[in-house]
């Protein structure tokens, strides 16, 4: 795990971050959301205060791509940078952590899909994330599209966990209900994954339970009021502690199945994982039931009485009614997700690094079967 800075108004410490990491001309990796809502302006002045130069670059998507990150390398070394720094969501720090990549070990990054391929040391990376969702501030995972093949590519390497992370909830404030709940479903989906993942270990557990918790009691009053700052701060704590879960623990099928997914199709990340969630759940109860009802006890379900199966299904019911009251997608039809596009995705999902720690073993056949049920 990276350096954490957590608090109000830490975004301020972005450039003494890089400082004190020896960095003298950073490159900024950010998007038009977050230079929007004024964040981009903290993060210019706190370097402007620590003395560094620095330039930026913006051309991100939700599904970042294997293009932007060649464009950004560009930026990087043309302007003869020595850090980067990434402001913003999972789509701005997967991209800058594939930035870093580039820019010191070379060639396409499609050449480092897979684990461990990171050979040079990369440049200091300071993180901050703004939307209390992904975590990669603080994981050792890059996810990026690889355009030719339009397959997400898993990249995993102990090289891209950030030297430091900054989580200032007050960039929460500025998010909309829809996003907030879209990323909250996605730590829900993190902490979940890694809880049950077959790496997981008790250090991760304590995370993983901590985050559960944090959302079942935050995630609908964040949604609400983009006003609640108690709410913003305890979702971001849980983002945090669901990144260094699943870091460590890595995933599962429900990651799987939505990089597949993304990787084809330009849907938010989230939402499929919004959707896919408790039909995963469901195929994985059998794995391991008294993991799945200490998820429904910390989602604050009463399984006093109740089998771990019969506690598990009651947590299940519990995700899809949670994910029905801050109005996320309840089916893939409503993204435009098509009955025809069922096979092609079920045999790219199986090849997703993040099924190898999946509870449960499973073919393509229980793919196209879970993505039938979600459809």
């Amino acid at each position: 795990m990276p350096e954490v800075i957590f608090g109000n108004d830490s975004l301020k410490q972005v450039g003494e971050s890089c400082a004190r990491l020896g960095a003298q001309n950073v490159l900024i990796v950010t998007d038009l959301g977050v230079m929007d809502a004024g964040w981009m302006d903290r993060v210019i002045e706190s370097c402007q205060e620590a003395g560094l130069k620095y330039v930026y670059y913006n051309d991100i998507s939700t599904n970042p791509k294997d293009e932007q990150a060649e464009r950004g390398a560009f930026v990087y070394q043309e302007n003869r940078c020595d850090a980067v720094i990434g402001v913003g969501g999972g789509s701005v720090i997967d991209i800058a952590k594939a930035i870093a990549i580039l820019a010191t070990n070379g060639g396409k990054i499609s050449d480092y899909e897979g684990v461990d391929r990171i050979n040079i040391p990369l440049p200091p990376l300071v993180m901050a994330g703004t939307t209390a969702g992904s975590g990669a501030e603080v994981s050792q995972f890059s996810v990026i599209v690889d355009s030719e093949r339009q397959k997400k590519m898993t990249i995993i390497s102990k090289s891209l966990v950030p030297d430091i992370a900054i989580i200032d909830p007050l960039t929460l404030s500025t998010k909309c209900s829809r996003l907030t709940a879209s990323t909250g479903l996605d730590v829900l989906t993190h902490a979940i994954e890694a809880y049950v993942s077959i790496a997981a270990t008790p250090m991760t557990d304590v995370f993983a339970k901590n985050a559960i918790h944090l959302v079942s009691e935050n995630l609908r009053p964040s949604v609400a009021s983009q006003l609640h700052t108690e709410a913003k701060k305890n979702m971001a704590m849980a983002s945090l502690h669901a990144g260094l879960a699943f870091s460590n623990a890595i995933l599962g099928a429900v990651h799987a199945i939505s990089h597949a997914i993304g990787g084809r199709y330009p849907m938010m990340h989230g939402d499929l994982n919004a959707v896919l969630l408790p039909y995963v759940m469901e195929f994985n109860l059998l794995a391991n039931p008294a993991r799945f009802k200490e998820i429904a006890e910390l989602l604050g379900e009463n399984c006093s009485g109740l089998s771990p199966t019969e506690a598990g299904k009651r947590g299940i019911e519990h995700v899809k009614q949670l994910s029905v009251d801050i109005g996320a997608p309840q089916r893939l039809s409503e993204m435009g997700f098509e009955e025809h596009m069922i096979k092609e995705i079920s045999q790219i999902a199986l090849q997703d690094a993040c099924m190898i720690t999946n509870p449960r073993d499973i073919t393509a056949q229980d793919v196209e079967k879970i993505l039938q049920k979600a459809l």
